[in-house]
């Protein structure tokens, strides 16, 4: 992936054209790396070393606290949902600026952070799934700011590479951050795992118990390292933290103080979580299938849970959450920090509590990839609400922006610093592209290609027959109504078929998911007195007792040694 590695500041007046010059020289070493990604982050390197701002004075760049919450819906805050509280949430919006179209352009974890982190779209930063580790040579925007001298920490949750290598542990501290508080895959809420022993926490590569709730405990560990840096020599830079909390992530343990909150309260129930031939029409055959599956509300991770008992959890372990950013606010005051400190607050995908049938996320129906999106901080347009579309995408410009920092050129976010400001921005981006690739362990959401703009949005699947979407969002904000065969759309589903497919290439102009660009909705229709649709088999069904409910989250090679098995491949 060849990409123009440009890093250059607003307070430092550099030759451009040193870019270039640096690009070609590392790109001579290629034949001497092992991959092309080596020559990558050579010259980043090179580059990063050039442009350098450790002598600047503090005083002239801004401190960022990026907060990212798991699993964190756009309307899971308490001034848009009347049944929870979150004052410092609140605060946030109030005195600061919301983003109310902010999106994901992945609805998963780890290719969600990984966008945020190198400000790509997933096609092109390879991070394809929860299992899948960054590419070698990737480069992740706070390692733009150390080298213009910013003082970076991680603490929290990093998720990227359940499959870790054999030379690297899932915890092991990564690059761009000076300071690193972490924990291996998603985390536990309480520090003592069910066989009695304890979670481990990652400082800076030293294993350490953890030793309270986890929400708690990394907002300790991220006030320690502000509080500290302010009596070292470090202190005089400016900072950049990146407070990832394990919340809200299922399975949701909230912490003691908040085992209670909202008795009395009801869940209200999405009127499209309804089994009704209304609620399904026109919707694409694996929506109804999924209901009864992992990520349906007929069978929930293969349980009998309530879904609206389960969402009462969530919204008590999200106040923790909102604990911390008030325990952030404090600090800021009481140091001193708050004139020069923009906090944001973003969530790294939505979730589903039985909208159509569904839970989870994944799928790129409006709770699954819509996101909360606020920011805070001096500069900023108090009270303001932003109603352009903005992503994931665009968080690692914005911060570069922030910081004085102008992004390399292959950047595929763009900075939304002037909408917070208020500033007038002239061509705002009219549509964003959403990708989700299918997962082997988790098969009922198909591959799945949408675009999002104002008014419309588009979904096609790969890969199975079924029907395509198409939802005025204006007008049916609940995506109830699918026009993708209304004859009166047609045009609009063409052109908007089209400008997805030309968003699908990477960087190297190949489409990842290799398939030919469709122009029609292809051969879907079955005759109404033919047979009907095909049953699941036997095999698959279950009644929700038995043993084997989970068994597909371990190798199929560790389940066939379990016992001596009659058949193999030689007999």
């Amino acid at each position: 992936m060849k990409m123009k590695l440009t890093c250059y500041t607003k307070h430092n007046i550099a030759n451009k054209y040193v870019s270039s010059f640096i690009w070609n020289c590392a790109s001579g070493f290629a034949p001497f790396t092992k991959c092309f990604s080596s020559t990558l982050r050579l010259a980043s390197m090179c580059m990063l070393a050039i442009f350098s701002m450790a002598t600047m004075a503090k005083a002239d760049r801004m401190n960022v606290i990026y907060i990212l919450t798991d699993d964190q819906r756009y309307d899971e805050m308490g001034f848009l949902n009347p049944v929870i509280s979150t004052p410092n949430m609140d605060k946030l919006a109030q005195e600061g600026v919301h983003f109310a179209n902010s999106f994901v352009t992945t609805s998963l974890c780890s290719p969600s952070r990984a966008t945020i982190l190198t400000g790509l779209y997933m096609h092109n930063h390879g991070v394809v799934d929860n299992n899948a580790a960054p590419k070698e040579g990737t480069v992740f925007f706070p390692e733009y700011m150390q080298e213009a001298g910013y003082e970076t920490a991680l603490v929290g949750k990093w998720h990227m590479g359940e499959h870790a290598s054999a030379n690297r542990k899932l915890d092991d501290p990564q690059p761009g951050f000076d300071h690193w508080v972490s924990f291996a895959g998603q985390g536990e809420y309480y520090p003592v795992m069910k066989n009695g022993k304890p979670n481990k926490i990652n400082v800076n590569g030293k294993q350490v118990n953890q030793q309270g709730y986890i929400t708690d405990e990394l907002t300790d560990y991220a006030l320690d390292w502000l509080s500290n840096r302010e009596t070292t020599s470090t202190g005089d830079k400016p900072f950049f933290l990146y407070l990832s909390h394990k919340a809200v992530h299922a399975n949701f343990a909230p912490a003691k103080r908040h085992e209670k909150q909202y008795e009395g309260k009801k869940i209200p129930v999405p009127a499209s979580q309804a089994d009704t031939e209304e609620n399904y029409k026109g919707k694409p055959l694996w929506v109804k299938n999924q209901r009864n599956s992992w990520h349906g509300v007929d069978f929930p991770y293969h349980s009998s849970l309530d879904v609206q008992d389960y969402k009462m959890e969530y919204h008590r372990a999200l106040s923790a959450v909102d604990d911390s950013i008030g325990r952030i606010l404090e600090w800021l005051e009481e140091s001193g920090q708050a004139d020069n400190t923009i906090v944001m607050l973003m969530g790294d995908n939505g979730f589903m509590f039985g909208e159509h049938g569904l839970i989870d996320k994944r799928n790129a129906y409006e709770e699954s990839m819509r996101v909360p999106l606020l920011a805070y901080g001096p500069g900023l347009k108090v009270n303001h609400r932003v109603e352009q579309i903005v992503a994931n995408i665009d968080i690692a410009p914005t911060i570069l922006d922030i910081a004085g920092i102008e992004s390399p050129d292959y950047f595929e976010g763009r900075s939304f610093y002037p909408l917070a400001k208020g500033d007038a921005v002239e061509e705002w981006r009219d549509e964003l592209l959403y990708e989700y690739y299918w997962e082997f362990n988790y098969p009922s959401t198909p591959t799945t290609f949408a675009l999002r703009t104002d008014n419309y949005k588009f979904v096609t699947y790969h890969g199975i027959w079924d029907l395509e979407e198409l939802y005025n969002i204006k007008d049916d904000p609940r995506e109830m109504n699918n026009l993708i065969h209304n004859p009166d759309y047609l045009g609009v589903v063409a052109e908007l078929r089209e400008r997805l497919f030309k968003q699908l290439s990477n960087s190297s102009g190949q489409l990842v998911v290799p398939y030919t660009e469709r122009f029609s909705s292809g051969a879907v229709f079955r005759n109404r007195s033919g047979s009907t649709s095909a049953e699941f088999p036997e095999e698959v069904l279950r009644d929700g007792v038995e043993k084997d409910l989970r068994y597909f989250m371990m190798p199929d090679k560790k389940r066939a040694g379990w016992k001596k098995r009659k058949v193999t491949l030689n007999n």
